[in-house]
């Protein structure tokens, strides 16, 4: 009979079954638990639990190394000897890997290594839950309706390697979305939350924020496309950023490829970006943003190594004081460009120094303005300029003289996020989001909203 094994009793069998140069295997165990309703009514709750386990072996060669990485769920003991000779044969099958480097080394191991894995449960919505029906009692007599999802993930992953790496991380990942509708369906307004526990959020905090936005929206002004002055909110900021990061390769930029390349096959980085004082930035260790220490790659690609993982993380300024001051690199890539080792880091922070919120940016501004809820299906049009199109949703507000006097239809906007820090006049005071696009793959984010004076609202899109 097949025996589930403790994750870090699957990681140190799978280590001693290998025949070859080198082994990373790496553990993940999930669990989540989620509420979702709709028309002021919950309607589904669930939790699950799982395992994948990943294994990356490594062959020596006389023209390189090469590796071969397989993965599969639900993995017992019975499961382990045929995923490591898998994982082999794949490496023996495979040419030389262009990026690869020594198995990390020297990394001292986590202490809670040998621990169970961390989990989640029904229990995480315990205050959230009652304070939710609350608001639905609110919207109810308000005449408003409530939708939406309430997601809580934690991932245990062990990393052990046949170098003595034996790492563990426990990452916590919760996200809100709340979504208020009017009975006819003819306005929208959107606000969602990322929470490592579901106790800072407030359901009755969004719900009113959503029903002063349903309010706004009751007077219906039609704008033409052009360029208008724009106050973006945090979220949206996030998502544009999040994609100038995955944006910003070394190696790319080198060969030419990117917004962050100069003829000739050099790179921006010292330049100046922002004529404000911005400085984008990653930390592992950011508080309630916190995020793996290490590498953790089950893959190789533009933008991480399989030969990194364990590789110490370190706090990383992308653009300080509106200079760009890093590309993202692995040691393989470093090595090609002789720029500093810089892996990517599972969060992002901007930070402006502004002090102001959303609201007191909306009351100081002058003449006509328009505000933003959030944006969806953002796409790349141009790598060499970063110039990305996409539309706004849930809420597009005319600002005239400080108050918000009405609901805009909605529009397909085009611009570089690049572009958008040389052109920002305003950045308001950093706070925690959710981004709306991407909040399904990078959820640890906190950024200010940001005035940009000509944001391009390249056409009228339909829908609310």
């Amino acid at each position: 009979m097949s025996r589930v094994s403790k994750p870090y009793e699957i990681v140190e069998r799978a280590l001693e079954l290998s025949t070859t140069d080198g082994l990373v295997v790496i553990a993940d165990e999930h669990s989540s638990a989620n509420l979702r309703w709709a028309g002021n009514a919950l309607t589904t709750n669930g939790v699950t639990r799982g395992r994948t386990l990943t294994v990356i072996a490594t062959v020596d060669g006389a023209e390189g190394t090469a590796s071969g990485v397989v993965s599969r769920s639900a993995v017992t003991t019975d499961d382990l000897e045929p995923l490591v000779r898998a994982a082999e044969a794949a490496a023996r099958g495979a040419g030389p890997a262009e990026d690869a480097q020594p198995l990390v080394s020297g990394v001292p191991a986590s202490p809670d290594f040998t621990d169970a894995p961390a989990e989640t449960g029904s229990e995480v919505f315990a205050d959230f839950a009652p304070a939710l029906g609350d608001a639905f009692g609110r919207a109810r007599s308000g005449g408003r309706e409530l939708y939406g999802f309430a997601n809580h993930e934690l991932t245990s992953t062990y990393v052990g390697t046949s170098t003595g790496l034996r790492l563990r991380h426990d990452q916590p990942n919760g996200t809100l979305e709340l979504n208020a509708k009017s009975p006819d369906r003819t306005r929208s307004a959107w606000a969602g939350r990322a929470t490592r526990d579901f106790k800072d959020v407030d359901p009755a905090a969004m719900d009113a924020e959503l029903a002063q936005r349903l309010r706004w929206a009751e007077r219906r002004v039609e704008l033409p496309a052009g360029r208008y002055e724009t106050l973006l909110p945090p979220t949206a900021v996030a998502d544009l950023l999040i994609y100038q990061l995955w944006s910003s390769t070394a190696r790319d930029a080198v060969e030419g490829r990117t917004v962050f390349s100069t003829p000739g096959g050099g790179t921006r980085l010292g330049e100046q970006l922002a004529p404000l004082p911005l400085t984008l930035r990653s930390d592992p260790h950011a508080p309630g943003l916190e995020s793996a220490p290490f590498v953790i790659a089950h893959s190789s690609g533009d933008s991480g190594s399989v030969f990194d993982n364990g590789l110490p993380l370190a706090p990383t300024d992308w653009v300080r004081d509106g200079k760009l001051e890093r590309l993202t690199t692995t040691r393989h890539s470093a090595g090609l460009t002789g720029l500093p080792v810089a892996p990517g880091i599972d969060n992002l922070l901007l930070e402006g120094g502004g002090e102001k919120s959303l609201e007191e940016m909306v009351a100081a501004t002058t003449g006509r303005a328009l505000l933003l809820t959030c944006l969806w299906y953002i796409r790349e049009v141009d790598p060499a300029t970063l110039l990305l199109t996409g539309l706004t949703r849930d809420g597009v507000y005319l600002v005239e003289d400080g108050e918000v006097v009405g609901g805009v239809n909605n529009f397909r906007f085009n611009e570089s996020p690049v572009d958008l820090l040389s052109r920002a006049s305003e950045a308001g005071r950093t706070e925690k989001t959710l981004p709306r696009e991407w909040g399904d793959w990078f959820t640890r984010a906190a950024m200010p909203a940001l005035r940009i004076p000509d944001f391009n609202m390249s056409s009228v899109s339909p829908g609310v």
